[in-house]
């Protein structure tokens, strides 16, 4: 498998090489992030900016307003937390150009802790006005969805991990920004899943169907805005949604999700994912088990979803 950074850095490098507006910039991560890549193909596209994240936001917006596709490039819990009022201000709110890279999202820094996982920074840019919100499954999520943001004329915040995943989609896939994909058909309930978190619905759906319960799997890979229509279309055909994230439940994917339901079709629902927690240290194994969202994690939602579905018939 390819790890996501990898196939970040190399998908920089070919977007590099198809179209000169794109520029990186970079705040002390190339490496860790493999944006160092683009560095030695394109150094006159390329700033080094050093620790300065708010002044690196600064900087892209210029970049945006004289033509250029700027990359941001960071670790997602400075892009949202630290430069949140330079994104906010310089680049949401004049709807500029900017593409941010949030790197090492969620729980995927591990040795780091708390001070650098991100459980907040989806809830962060899901709530500032203009800026669309966008985590890929997988590698080839990574690749399609980076050309993808390039097209679209506006601000980004694009999150992903550095670990290896699995692959959830062929290579066949044809991907339309914004719209979520049905991984897997099942009428008893339907886990919706985001990131890192999306190989492992897939694998809940399978011990559950041994169970004789027969899950729908949908991968969202825009968070803001959300396929609407698919999330309500699952509600109303399998009454029951469970909702799972490489994030805190608040304000996140989980968040998000029930925002359309309570709006449109009201259904039994669970969320797995952080709770009112920041992350701790450790390998990113022992975390999915601490905070609950592992493969066994997920299938116990669906079954109390499920079950509550039941009583409600």
């Amino acid at each position: 498998m390819v790890s996501m950074r990898d196939a970040f850095g190399q998908e920089l490098v070919n977007l590099g090489r198809k179209d000169k507006r794109v520029v990186v910039l970079d705040a002390d991560v190339a490496h860790p992030t493999r944006a160092y890549r683009f560095k030695e193909e394109f150094p006159e596209r390329f700033l080094y900016i050093g620790v300065a994240e708010a002044n690196m936001m600064g900087i892209a917006a210029g970049l945006a307003l004289m033509g250029f596709v700027p990359f941001a490039n960071t670790f997602a819990v400075f892009a949202s937390k630290r430069a949140y009022d330079q994104v906010s201000i310089s680049i949401a709110y004049p709807k500029l150009n900017v593409k941010i890279v949030g790197a090492y999202a969620g729980l995927t820094t591990e040795n780091t802790g708390a001070t650098h996982q991100s459980v907040e920074d989806v809830a962060i840019m899901r709530a500032m006005p203009n800026m669309m919100v966008v985590e890929p499954a997988d590698t080839f999520e990574v690749r399609e969805l980076l050309s993808a943001i390039v097209q679209y004329e506006g601000p980004v915040y694009f999150r992903i991990i550095r670990n290896e995943v699995p692959r959830v989609f062929p290579e066949s896939h044809t991907l339309s920004l914004g719209k979520g994909a049905v991984l897997r058909e099942g009428g008893d309930a339907t886990i919706v899943g985001a990131g890192l978190m999306v190989s492992l619905c897939l694998k809940a759906a399978e011990i559950l169907a041994k169970e004789g319960i027969n899950c729908r799997v949908i991968s969202i890979h825009c968070i803001k805005p959300i396929d609407e229509e698919l999330i309500i279309r699952a509600a109303k055909e399998t009454g029951a949604i469970v909702t799972a994230e490489n994030h805190g439940i608040i304000g996140g994917l989980g968040g998000a999700v029930a925002e359309v339901l309570v709006e449109n079709a009201p259904v039994p629902m669970e969320r797995v994912g952080i709770g009112d927690a920041f992350g701790r240290s450790g390998v990113l194994v022992d975390l999915l088990k601490k905070y609950g969202m592992t493969c066994k994690d997920i299938c116990v939602a669906v079954r109390k979803a499920v079950e509550r579905k039941g009583k409600d018939s």
